[in-house]
């Protein structure tokens, strides 16, 4: 039976809508931040509660809307409560104004560093991770002392009404944090508010189109874009395990993750075994729409074409199916694929799939592993197996994350940033550098005495600067002296 996403709900924001939000959480951003960040954490905590409270509606909604099984669901929400619950509690810690070391030129002056919220943030999210994508940008924002206006997904709406309801619901705060709904044209104008940062999470072609909006007025923006991440096995990694990393790497949420692991370097002498594990594990699941199964309907229909067309090229090239093929396609339920002999310039290899698929190559060494892993343009995610070489493997390989034996469990830490390099984007969420990313450094200097040397006077005279000069060619001069000596001994 063939199985259709239903619609999406009706849109009912506009460009005008979005106007009137970025205006109250304008009005509302100075009050939010004199509320200071003990009263902000508490009022964070009072939303965490909500969420919990109505976790398993919410995750209803989100199943409905985005087709994931519910656990999956249950999951995602869990994994933004603990992010929820670091960023308010360590948002002072991060961010608070603390003193800093000056020099010997200086040092008749305190200095001291603290970060201050931007004043308006614009989120937009994703429909993959409708809750915990999202999250680490709202949330983090908001513990920053930014308001927030939030546009979810056009397939997920809903998804981000709840969440905002639930903050309003557990603060009584009802412009510090908005959900405005809509598609693209809502998104763009977002992007050309006002607002003084984007969060964005989604593709990279989607990313692009922000960054350009968000450049007409100098707006920053963190962008979260498109990932083709890699699993990489070495000859002394544990195999059954690795195989059990890609196959929930590649297939859970119906491959529909930025992280997934799309691609799979694995040493020749462990291969045959690595894929024999992997085939026996993906054999097991099946794909449905009734939230009877591990893994769920895919949510958009372009998408579905997307991977037919990944799959559909890669078999024409002389690529193997071990698992699946396009027969595997029904609709918008797709059961796992898995591909080998696949060239390393197909579609299947070289761009974003975000669909139940995998990619397998025997490599001879791990230099060929790290070389064709690092031949992507895209640089979100990592995964390394190998019980010695594992670190030394990961140093080599340019990525914004990486997890050692272990798949994506970088983003489960609430105290690493999470973020990519290259066409993955830029920018971090979650830790300390998700709380930086929406707040500004601001530093400060309080004269204490009078300054011996006048360096920012017309009554610096000949004296001072020979003093200065020899001031400098002591300090730094004998610094260099010693580094010299260093070196040669």
């Amino acid at each position: 039976m063939t199985t259709t996403l239903p619609t999406p709900t009706p849109i009912f924001d506009t460009p005008a809508d979005v106007e009137r939000a970025v205006a109250g959480a304008r009005k509302a951003s100075a009050r939010w931040q004199q509320m200071g960040f003990e009263k902000r954490r508490g009022l964070l905590d009072a939303w965490r509660a909500d969420l919990a409270k109505n976790a398993d509606r919410i995750a209803e909604t989100l199943s409905e809307e985005m087709g994931k099984p519910h656990s999956d669901a249950m999951f995602e929400i869990v994994m933004a409560l603990e992010h929820l619950a670091w960023a308010a509690k360590n948002a002072e810690k991060v961010l608070g104004r603390r003193r800093v070391a000056t020099s010997a030129l200086t040092s008749n002056l305190r200095a001291t560093v603290e970060y201050l919220p931007y004043g308006v943030v614009g989120v937009i999210g994703p429909w993959n991770y409708p809750v915990f994508t999202p999250m680490g940008s709202v949330a983090f924002a908001l513990a920053a002392g930014n308001s927030v206006v939030f546009k979810p997904s056009e397939w997920t709406p809903r998804t981000g009404q709840a969440l905002i309801a639930s903050f309003h619901r557990a603060t009584g705060e009802f412009d510090i944090a908005q959900c405005i709904t809509g598609g693209g044209d809502v998104g763009a104008a977002l992007c050309r508010s006002g607002v003084d940062k984007i969060g964005f999470t989604g593709s990279t072609a989607t990313g692009k189109r922000i960054l350009a909006a968000c450049a007409e007025n100098l707006t920053p923006a963190l962008l979260e874009c498109g990932g083709k991440d890699a699993l990489v096995v070495d000859a002394d990694a544990d195999v059954a395990a690795a195989a059990d990393a890609a196959v929930w790497g590649a297939m859970s949420n119906a491959g529909q993750t930025c992280l997934a692991v799309e691609r799979v370097y694995i040493h020749e002498a462990v291969a045959e075994e690595f894929t024999e594990h992997v085939l026996e594990a993906a054999r097991a699941l099946r794909a449905a729409d009734d939230g009877s199964t591990q893994i769920g309907r895919m949510t958009m229909p372009r998408q579905v074409e997307i991977v037919r067309s990944h799959i559909s090229d890669a078999l024409s090239r002389g690529g193997q199916a071990l698992l699946g093929g396009l027969g595997s396609i029904d609709g918008q339920v797709v059961q796992p694929v898995v591909l080998t002999d696949v060239p390393e310039d197909s579609a299947a290899v070289t761009e974003e799939t975000f669909g139940p698929t995998m990619t397998i190559r025997a490599v001879a060494d791990m230099d060929e592993a790290v070389r064709l892993t690092n031949a992507s343009e895209y640089a979100l995610g990592l995964t390394v197996c190998s019980k010695r070489n594992g670190r030394a493997i990961a140093d080599r390989i340019t990525s914004g994350n990486v997890s050692i034996n272990g798949y994506v469990m970088h983003a489960a830490v609430p105290t690493l940033p999470l973020g990519g390099v290259k066409q993955s984007g830029f920018g971090r969420v979650h830790g300390a550098d998700g709380l930086r990313e929406f707040a500004y450094a601001r530093a400060c200097t309080e004269t204490l005495v009078n300054a011996p040397i006048p360096l920012t006077s017309f009554k610096r005279g000949p004296k001072v600067d020979e003093l200065i000069g020899r001031v400098v060619k002591e300090v730094h001069g004998r610094a260099g002296a010693i580094r010299q000596l260093l070196g040669k001994a």
